[in-house]
């Protein structure tokens, strides 16, 4: 008798835990599905333009510090040989100094590409993967944030004597295969790999708010990405 009771107590606040309706995307209307992924998106990429904006945010990253391309490895090599190390420290210390520059630019248009987004595009990112807002923020931004990147990157390569070198060599090294092509360029690598960089602090905010929406204190954050677990 004790045992069946036990049960019945068991099953009673098991059932009285469960939300009387778990809510799912197809629940929220669509001011709210738009509001909390502005919201999310707002807050990712505000921490990430301010984390790589910073001082040290690639240099000091061991994930996203910006090296030597691989095919100039060898010639970094010489240059440590030659006792040029030091030049070639302060080569990769100023490029990632570049791409921490360039990074702010980031800010306003990422805040324009979520003002254009559609309900279309908000609950088409919602039920999509882990870093569908990610892909969305590629599509839309990668074109224009190169356009801006890229002069400032220049900006601030113009007064390191090895970067000038490393054009001068790259060009003839492409022309015999042995330097790939989007790698010609200083600034032009830079740009991209500061890009990359940025692609993916972006899709790591992205994934933690969906995997603990609960831990947000933005109450639309928690309404709209908990339904996505149902």
């Amino acid at each position: 008798m004790r045992t069946a009771i036990f049960r019945c107590l068991t099953l009673l606040v098991m059932i009285c835990s469960v939300p009387a309706h778990a809510l799912s995307i197809a629940d929220l209307s669509n001011k709210d599905a738009v509001d909390g992924l502005k919201a999310a998106l707002d807050k990712g990429t505000q921490i990430a333009v301010q984390r790589l904006g910073a001082e040290n945010g690639f240099f000091g990253n061991d994930k996203l510090k910006i090296p030597l391309p691989e095919s100039l490895k060898r010639v970094e090599s010489a240059l440590r040989l030659a006792g040029m190390g030091r030049q070639a420290d302060e080569l990769v210390l100023r490029m990632n100094r570049a791409a921490e520059a360039a990074v702010p630019e980031a800010k306003a248009l990422f805040v324009n590409a979520v003002k254009q987004m559609s309900v279309q595009d908000a609950k088409g990112i919602l039920s999509g993967g882990s870093d569908a807002a990610t892909q969305y923020f590629k599509h839309t931004t990668s074109g224009p944030l190169e356009q801006r990147f890229l002069p400032i990157v220049k900006k601030s390569m113009e007064k390191v004597k090895l970067a000038e070198i490393y054009d001068q060599y790259a060009g003839k090294a492409a022309q015999l295969g042995l330097i790939r092509k989007e790698d010609v360029k200083l600034g032009n690598y830079i740009t991209r790999k500061g890009l990359e960089g940025l692609f993916t602090v972006v899709a790591e905010e992205e994934a933690k708010i969906r995997a603990n929406p609960v831990q947000e204190t933005s109450k639309i954050i928690q309404k709209v990405f908990g339904a996505i677990k149902f």
